[in-house]
Parts: structure tokens; sequence; C-alpha cells
């Protein structure tokens, strides 16, 4: 009896100990919705507040709420969950590619600097200021008349210019250049009227002769045709 006793109190005592983890976790949770109880007190007073202070300032700004476009709104929302949560994911591949990009964007730039000072060492920078003078002295010393003009006639001042560039011409003006250079200007013979007759009748003066009758009688064709 003694023996059965002694079980008949463990179980009571285990019981007790059951009930009292019972009632504390009971009381944990009366605690616990308390505080929430007090937390969305508080909060519904914040809530309160700030929505009239809300509903005076748009009062005060002339604001007027469509609750119809505010529902709208909610439910354009929650349609375009999915788009936000793309644009979000765009997002953050773009973060991570700018993560993975930004040594080697660190590095081209830094090459682009080093560039930049080859360019200055070089004296490209001194090279397009001269540039930008001489722009400025073009466009001080020409009227928009003469630029309009010179817009008309670019076609023939290219062709001309191609024409001045051909190997033969170049030559050409290399020669009358090197010939004008290599003259004593400041010894020139003089030539009498009879000296002159019998230099038209060498070979020399007889080419020339004949190059510029041949100029002159092309030239006059030109002039006639274009007219």
């Amino acid at each position: 009896m003694e023996v059965k006793s002694d079980n008949v109190q463990e179980q009571i005592n285990q019981i007790n100990q059951k009930l009292d983890l019972v009632l504390h976790y009971v009381n944990e949770q009366r605690l616990k919705s308390e505080t929430i109880e007090d937390l969305v007190s508080d909060v519904s007073i914040i809530s309160k507040d700030a929505f009239a202070s809300v509903v005076d300032e748009l009062d005060t700004q002339g604001i007027e709420l469509n609750i119809n476009d505010i529902k709208l709104l909610a439910f354009k929302l929650v349609r375009n969950v999915n788009n936000f949560s793309q644009v979000m994911d765009m997002f953050e591949s773009v973060t991570d590619l700018l993560k993975d990009a930004g040594p080697i964007i660190n590095e081209v730039g830094i090459d682009f600097t080093h560039k930049l000072h080859d360019f200055e060492q070089k004296g490209y920078f001194e090279f397009f200021k001269e540039l930008t003078n001489i722009m400025d002295n073009i466009i001080s010393s020409y009227s928009p008349e003469d630029v309009r003009a010179l817009s008309d006639n670019v076609v023939t001042i290219l062709d001309t210019v191609k024409n001045l560039t051909q190997p033969d011409m170049l030559n050409a003006l290399n020669n009358a250049l090197n010939i004008f250079k290599n003259l004593d200007t400041e010894n020139i013979q003089e030539y009498s009227l009879w000296r002159v007759f019998r230099e038209m009748n060498t070979p020399e003066m007889k080419r020339g002769i004949g190059f510029i009758m041949t100029f002159l009688k092309n030239l006059s064709k030109d002039s006639i045709a274009s007219k």
C-alpha cells in the first residue's frame, strides 16, 4: 500500500508541474495579447492622427481624393505585382552587372586617363586650341553671306582642289616654284626688242608660246561654252 501511495503522489507532482507549465504559458500568452492590444491601440491612435493630418494638409493644398480612384490604383497595383517583381529582378540584375563590370570600367577609365595624358604630351590639345583660334579668325573675318556664297560654290571649289591635287598638276606647280625659287630676282638681265625677237625663235620660246596660245584658246572655248 505504501508503494501505491508513492506512485500516486509522484503522478500528482507531475500533474502539478504540467499545470504550472500550462499556467505559465497561458500567462505569457496573456501578456503577449495585452502587448499586442496596446500596440494596436497605439498604432490606431497614431494612424488616426496621421490620417487627420493628411486630410488637413490635403484640404490646405486644395487636393481632393476620390475613393474610387484610390481603389482603381490599388487594383492596378495588385494586378501589376508580377510586373513590379520583374522590374525588381531587372534592377537586381543591373546591380549585379555593375558590380561585375566595376573593375572593367575602372580599368577603362585608367586607360582613358593615360591616353589623355599621352595626347597632352604630344600636343594634341594645343593643336586643337590653335584650330579653335583659326575658326575664330574665320568667323570674325567672314560674314554669313560669304559663308552662304561658299556653300553655293563648294562643289566648284572642291573640283578645283581635286584638279590641283592631280600628280601632273602638282609636278607642274612644283617645277614652277622651283624655277622661281632658283631665279636671281635681283640680277635680271635686260632684254632689248631685238634680243626678244631672237629669243622667240628658239625652240624653248616657241614651245612656251605654243603652250600659252593653246591654253588661252581652250580657256576661251570653255568660257564661250559656259555662257
